[in-house]
């Protein structure tokens, strides 16, 4: 599949049909497409031989769209950033770009040295404009350093990302507290999208159909949505932030979408499930649920199942570094009723799943060791850092038949060819759907004022994390208190500070004060002492 040529013929055949809407803006194929080839060559003008990664920053915007596209257009992958990401991991990530330009809508706040393009206007003006603004009659907005937008399609001498050119990059949380970048080719997507049309049901079910987006463009499950929706036709119905954090808004988004396929993390479709009146009647039209990023809870799938009769229940699994997913299964009336942990599924074409031990000998179906991924949709690593890459990623095979493989870090077993996840091996965490390094929130802890040390526990329930408890010490005579309880005062005080430094999804729920910390006999934080204390 060619991701680009499958959203140009969908211009062509259906130039009206409508790929993009939110709950002020909508995108239309032909909108899309056109608006897209003069951004590409506005990028071409201003950037010239610079084909380095370029930041799109917003929040599920029309423009966004346009920007991605007009980014691979331009041969230059694109790496989206959410407006909830905080100001000092924004200029941490644009640091690793060497692009001269961001594409925002003109509210960066974040401290940079490179050219800030007003890209919403500018893709408007391009011919991607909202429903609301169609009637602005300029020609040409001005960009960068004095050009202009063309009025005229001038990519045709421009050699768009394709095969092992890198698409997008998605950073994820690193144990150092520093954001790592992962670098996704084209080929991997498309070997990833010739895949995902058919999860759920057939891929000619799905023209044309509504496709739910939850997750930020920042967060690898939107690729999930956005690319599968695009190359079967769809449009992309986005919830913005604004809509998931009100109960009535986000029924009455629900209730207007008319989605046909729906992709959440388990956490989402949970919180949906509160209200009585999610059920069939709410969204008549659904007939897939498809889950990525944490684990799905029998419970929840039991639910899902009473309510929607008509819709399967898909799991999948896959870490960011595989292009968002690599195995799936259908979630039947039996695996559901059970009380075991679900399956996650069997690989797709193009990918073996290998169980491992910790000299990286293949272990025998039913031994528990960690998940290795080797297949065409691995990541060719982390931007800029290839000290990263050789530690997590490496190439198997002889001399042309070689493929890229990855140490995930998870652990797992597999039972007739069929995977199941048994949690992180390492101090990662999967919380709401997004991966967590906890060392990346104690290292930035570790940076507010007074703070010595400090251990990050995540509080676990009915075998799934629930929340994250932070415990720190602070520098000697800057804390008074001989137990953790005369900490919470002080603890709210440091939430506050670390939301300066990390995402909102990353902030612990509890932050607790201790006037040292406890350790284990050769001196490290003994995290199964402070696990106890978690309540």
């Amino acid at each position: 599949m060619n991701i680009l040529k499958q959203i140009k013929d969908c211009a062509k055949t259906t130039p009206k049909r409508i790929a993009f809407r939110n709950q002020n803006q909508v995108l239309t194929y032909e909108e899309l497409w056109t608006a897209s080839d003069r951004l590409a060559a506005a990028l071409e003008t201003a950037c010239g031989g610079n084909r380095q990664p370029v930041a799109v920053y917003g929040h599920k915007e029309t423009f966004m769209l346009v920007c991605f596209l007009a980014c691979v257009k331009s041969g230059r992958a694109y790496c989206p950033i959410d407006r909830s990401v905080p100001d000092i991991r924004t200029e941490a990530i644009l640091k690793c770009l060497d692009s001269p330009v961001v594409l925002t809508p003109g509210k960066l706040t974040a401290k940079t040295d490179k050219e800030i393009w007003d890209a919403g206007r500018l893709a408007r003006l391009a011919g991607g404009g909202t429903r609301q603004e169609e009637g602005d009659a300029e020609e040409s907005c001005a960009v960068g350093s004095g050009e202009r937008i063309p009025q005229k399609t001038a990519v045709s001498g421009i050699q768009p990302v394709s095969g092992g050119d890198t698409f997008y990059i998605i950073f994820t949380s690193g144990s150092t507290g520093t954001p790592k970048g992962v670098k996704i080719t084209a080929d991997c997507l498309n070997h990833f999208l010739e895949w995902s049309v058919g999860l759920g049901g057939p891929a000619e079910e799905k023209q044309g159909a509504v496709f739910l987006n939850q997750a930020p463009f920042s967060f690898d499950l939107s690729v999930m949505d956005l690319y599968t929706c695009l190359a079967c036709g769809g449009t992309l119905w986005c919830l913005e932030k604004e809509v998931q954090e009100d109960y009535q808004k986000l029924m009455d988004s629900l209730k207007d979408s008319g989605a046909g396929v729906w992709v959440s993390t388990p956490s989402f479709a949970e919180l949906c499930l509160a209200d009585p009146g999610f059920e069939e009647r709410l969204l008549p039209r659904l007939r897939a649920f498809l889950f990525c990023g944490e684990t799905l809870p029998c419970a929840t799938v039991r639910r899902l199942k009473s309510r929607f009769p008509q819709a399967v229940v898909v799991n999948t699994y896959g870490p960011t570094e595989s292009t968002v997913a690599v195995t799936e299964v259908e979630i039947t009336d039996t695996m559901a009723a059970g009380s075991s942990p679900l399956p996650v599924g069997r690989a797709r074409p193009g990918t073996r799943i290998e169980i491992r031990n910790e000299k990286g000998a293949a272990l025998p179906e039913g031994e528990q060791g960690e998940i290795v991924i080797l297949g065409d949709t691995v990541s060719t690593g982390y931007l800029g850092r290839e000290d990263l890459t050789a530690k997590a990623f490496f190439v198997s095979g002889k001399q042309g038949e070689q493929i890229r493989g990855y140490r995930t870090g998870d652990a797992g077993y597999l039972q007739d060819g069929m995977l199941y996840y048994a949690g992180r091996m390492d101090l990662q965490v999967k919380l709401h759907g997004y991966r967590i390094e906890l060392e990346d929130i104690e290292s930035n802890l570790r940076k507010l004022p007074g703070v010595s040390h400090a251990v990050v526990i995540p509080r676990e329930r009915g075998g799934k994390i629930r929340s994250l408890t932070a415990f720190v010490s602070r520098e000697q005579n800057s804390m008074e208190g001989e137990n953790g309880e005369q900490g919470h005062e002080d603890g709210a005080v440091l939430r506050r500070q670390l939301m300066e430094f990390l995402p909102s999804y990353m902030i612990p729920k509890k932050i607790v004060v201790l006037p040292r910390m406890p350790l284990t006999n050769n001196g490290k934080a003994d995290r199964k002492a402070l696990g106890g204390m978690v309540r």
